[in-house]
């Protein structure tokens, strides 16, 4: 399998700049890449990734995507002078050339080139470009928005030709929309094309119908465009993440890539003077941690925006942590998306309809008057102010990085796992030996009367669970796992554990029957999931206590994917526990690799810090799981995956109706749901 993460950063990318007068391409300095490296640097980022070496991308590559007449304007610059460079960069909208561009250019796209390669090839299984000149607004005959080479379009058609990819998929949230891409792809049915983008009913550049919603692509490429338009500014973190489970993950599930580009432009961050949106640079762990899921995890980060140095250099080092591995801070701020975002992902939902099998059963309907037709106040506004300041951000970031950066535990994943039932773990991994003291099990042998505190064995793994549980808590293990005679008495006793060693918030998913149901108060402090194949007689969901009837079996495929996107997850991030617990039982509905796809998303919240407890008779469960928890898994271990049927989406709708004002994470739309019966 491959490992480690790529980087691509040559500081000569960094010898052009704009040299008249021009405030439209004033933002677009040298300084983006050197601000966003020396923070790599400062993180101790550079040293723990593959350092990549640059090469030019060729003049037959760049003609995959470009027209050689646009090739030759591009190379004649390297010999204008200022007055010729001037007047050629007037000739495109947001353009400016230097003698220096076409060589950059190359480096530029080359680089990315290189990361396609090796990542492709599992010299490492994952990478980011820092390149510059960015690349997504370029098209096939012209200079675009400081785009020369359209990088990312390019390194698709690259990786097609040589690689034989029949799926890529492309995502684009730099705040500006990538109409250069679109317009490359927009026939093409092997290129899904995801791009968000401040748009406020065409007001905001590059002001274009066909960045709206209902721009679908074209001939056999329609349904391959994915338009999200936001019509405000002011998106959060919780726009954003629900953006990913509601409108994107879905279907690039459904579409499932062989690899993953993204156009990662961080003008979509906090204190942007272009984007002047508000999702702070953790955001970005999360969108990279959740897209790790997909192509066997063949994930190639290209730079693309981003004009507030700090902002950009921080969003940067997040993105770069994730994909080495490291655990992700908790989201920062309210889990709501605002009203105006929740009306462009059902807009988007419905155009996008009859295009997809996951939608097909959901009935949505476009919202035919958006209130930002009427409202063109921020949603955010106040806070939209605050970060327009760029000291101000500077303040803000500089005391917020330190709240939300932790040192790593020391150890990644250990195990309680009795010597009879030894599992193949990885050589890091940690077995625990040492077992709590006797008064703490006493205690629990007195609140949970069972003739298992007679049994030596139980006892002896439930006193290194307890001593599990407190490492977790105190931050000297990632992770955890648990084989226990009685899966469902470990797990309650875990529950009980974990809260009275003070953490605000945990959160209990029961998979399968469990005899031992742990009592949950009303207090916010536990939210119990369970999913089970049937619910009592007579049963009803309340804010805490949620159970979740799912009877799709697990089979060659599955269609778990759909109800964890749409309704565990949101749910997870609605609540943002300190911890979590995954307990199985008997007559799973989920199969092997559900679980282990679950546990792997999973590790998105509470930093990481989830304990799976299973049967000790669940050897074969237990080692996926462990492979999860200890980061060794690939994407390719959890699908393929299917659409889900008619009679468990409309299930599945109802629930997340009755509860989506209680959790706003389960909005989809801004209205109730009309699914198709």
């Amino acid at each position: 399998m491959a490992s480690g993460t790529g980087l691509i950063y040559d500081q000569e990318m960094m010898n052009y700049k704009l040299l008249w007068d021009d405030p439209e391409c004033a933002i677009e300095v040298p300084e983006r890449l050197s601000a966003s490296y020396e923070r790599l640097l400062h993180y101790d980022l550079v040293k723990r990734c593959v350092q990549l070496p640059i090469r030019e991308a060729s003049e037959e590559e760049i003609t995959l995507v470009h027209s050689n007449d646009y090739l030759e304007v591009v190379k004649s610059t390297q010999t204008m002078n200022e007055e010729e460079l001037k007047k050629t960069s007037q000739k495109y909208i947001a353009a400016y050339f230097h003698q220096n561009s076409y060589r950059c250019a190359k480096l530029s796209l080359g680089g990315t080139l290189r990361l396609v390669d090796a990542v492709m090839s599992g010299e490492v299984r994952n990478g980011m470009a820092l390149i510059r000149p960015p690349g997504h607004h370029s098209q096939r005959a012209e200079s675009n928005g400081f785009c020369i080479f359209n990088n990312v379009a390019v390194a698709a058609e690259y990786a097609k030709k040589r690689y034989n990819l029949q799926r890529i998929l492309i995502v684009d949230w730099d705040v500006h929309h990538g109409q250069g891409i679109q317009f490359i792809f927009e026939d093409d049915p092997s290129v899904l094309y995801f791009s968000w983008h401040r748009y406020e009913h065409k007001t905001f550049w590059p002001n274009l119908r066909e960045s709206d919603y209902d721009a679908v692509g074209t001939g056999k490429g329609t349904g391959f465009t994915i338009n999200l338009p936001w019509n405000k500014t002011g998106m959060r973190n919780a726009d954003y993440v629900a953006a990913f489970f509601h409108v994107l993950l879905p279907l690039a599930f459904e579409f499932d890539p062989e690899l993953v580009l993204v156009s990662s432009g961080y003008d979509s961050g906090v204190g942007d003077p272009e984007g002047r949106m508000c999702a702070t640079p953790e955001c970005f762990s999360h969108l990279t941690h959740l897209l790790m899921h997909l192509a066997s995890g063949k994930l190639c980060v290209v730079l693309e925006g981003g004009y507030h140095l700090r902002s950009l250099a921080e969003s940067v080092a997040m993105t770069v942590r994730t994909l080495l591995g490291d655990q992700l801070p908790i989201l920062s701020g309210e889990m709501v998306p605002c009203h105006s975002a929740l009306e462009s992902m059902q807009n988007v939902r419905a155009a996008q309809t009859p295009y997809w099998k996951c939608l097909s059963h959901e009935g949505t309907k476009p919202v035919s008057d958006p209130s930002t037709m009427h409202q063109p106040t921020d949603d955010h506004a106040g806070a939209q102010q605050e970060f327009l300041d760029a000291a101000a951000v500077n303040d803000f970031l500089e005391t917020h990085m330190k709240q939300i950066l932790h040192p790593s535990p020391p150890v990644r994943t250990a195990a309680v796992v009795s010597e009879a039932h030894a599992l193949v773990l990885p050589e890091s991994m940690q077995v625990e030996k040492r077992a709590a003291a006797q008064e703490e099990i006493h205690h629990y042998s007195s609140c949970f009367h069972s003739e298992l505190f007679q049994d030596e064995n139980f006892i002896c793994s439930l006193g290194k669970m307890l001593t599990l549980l407190k490492e977790l808590v105190n931050k000297q293990i990632a992770n955890g796992i648990m084989l226990s005679s009685d899966a469902s008495l470990s797990a309650a006793i875990a529950l009980q554990h974990v809260r009275s060693l003070g953490l605000p918030r945990v959160l209990y998913i029961a998979v399968g029957n469990l005899d031992t149901k742990p009592v949950v108060d009303n207090d916010g402090k536990t939210l119990l999931l369970d999913i089970c194949s049937d619910l009592p007689a007579g049963y009803t969901n309340s804010k805490y206590q949620v159970s979740l009837k799912w009877n799709e079996g697990p089979g060659e495929s599955s269609s778990f994917v759909y109800v964890l996107l749409r309704f565990i997850l949101p749910l997870a991030y609605s609540y943002q526990p300190h911890f979590i617990i995954v307990a199985a039982g008997r007559n799973r509905t989920i199969g092997m690799k559900d679980m282990c796809l679950l546990t792997s998303m999973l590790q998105g919240l509470a930093q990481g810090r989830v304990v799976v407890i299973l049967s000790e008779m669940e050897t074969k469960l237990a080692e996926a799981v462990v492979s999860c928890l200890a980061g060794c898994s690939t994407a390719k271990e959890f699908g393929p995956y299917r659409s889900p049927s008619q009679e468990s989406v409309c299930y599945l709708l109802e629930e997340i109706n009755s509860l989506q004002k209680e959790w706003n994470m389960l909005q989809a739309c801004e209205d109730s749901y009309e699914y198709v019966v």
